[in-house]
């Protein structure tokens, strides 16, 4: 690949989304809203690092290695919180933005975050505030759309190896569907249909895979993936919850800890995935 990291391919793909939404879509999409959410990641991740490493050196740590901000996480999580949220005012953007990145620094465990920092700023203000709220069907279910988004995701996921998790949600999803959609004897359009959402293929390629926030191990991650998969199905069916699939995430992310206990395999590392040596995160700096 022509870029070293590829977080930059991520950022340089969730931005042409932005775009391509805009301009073939049609978004009521505010460029200021945009820039607030982006600006608000940034300073965030900066201010929680900071807060990190002076509590760190207060403390008798054994470990003098510096912490550097990983802004090139924080503008991820800003991309996405664009693509999926919407809101009418500055204020609602920024409490998603401030409390997606602060969640990486609060809910952890072996300095391990267990959310993802998008799913949890849009679960958040979707509780807290009465302006926010998320349109699933904003892509349609245009086939050149899934394809777009496979090919992209596919492509980071080959990377950072997590097309396991992917896999294993989009099969479950699809075969509960699949079955729900013959006991109703509906037509195999509506099946499509449902499996075919732009807004469905890009959480199951960008936001259920987040490499640094899902289960290490392999098995845990295909056991997870499945449950989320069931509870979706569930929410959307039964309860009728339009964004299922965001609410199914935020109730099971903290099991991540819990299979981590269970399955033990090596932590992902960004440096690993760019063929870094074993051991460069911590000989330089720790990346948060």
């Amino acid at each position: 690949m022509l870029l070293k990291d590829i977080r930059d391919y991520q950022i340089l793909f969730l931005t042409s989304f932005l775009v391509l939404g805009i301009s073939t879509r049609d978004w009521t999409l505010r460029p200021d809203l945009i820039l607030v959410v982006i600006v608000t990641c940034l300073v965030t991740q900066w201010l929680a690092t900071s807060i990190k490493q002076n509590l760190l050196k207060e403390t008798e740590s054994t470990t003098n290695t510096p912490i550097k901000p990983s802004f090139r996480s924080a503008l991820i999580t800003a991309l996405g919180l664009s693509l999926l949220l919407r809101a009418d005012n500055y204020t609602t953007m920024i409490l998603a933005g401030s409390l997606a990145i602060s969640s990486k620094f609060i809910f952890q465990t072996n300095n391990k975050h267990f959310f993802n920092p998008a799913n949890f700023g849009i679960i958040s203000v979707l509780i807290l505030t009465p302006d926010a709220w998320v349109s699933p069907g904003q892509w349609g279910d245009d086939w050149w759309y899934a394809l777009l988004f496979a090919g992209t995701g596919g492509m980071i996921l080959k990377r950072v190896g997590r097309w396991d998790t992917t896999a294993a949600f989009l099969c479950s999803y699809a075969l509960l569907e699949a079955i729900r959609n013959i006991w109703l004897g509906w037509t195999w359009d509506v099946f499509f249909h449902r499996l075919t959402s732009g807004s469905l293929l890009l959480f199951a390629l960008f936001m259920i895979t987040d490499p640094r926030s899902i289960p290490n191990a392999r098995i845990s991650r295909l056991i997870w993936a499945i449950s989320i998969a069931v509870l979706t199905f569930i929410l959307r069916n039964q309860f009728f919850v339009s964004t299922a699939v965001f609410w199914a995430l935020f109730a099971l992310a903290p099991l991540t800890v819990i299979w981590d206990l269970v399955w033990k395999a090596p932590r992902f590392s960004w440096w690993n995935s760019a063929n870094k040596p074993e051991n460069a995160e911590t000989e330089q700096y720790i990346q948060v």
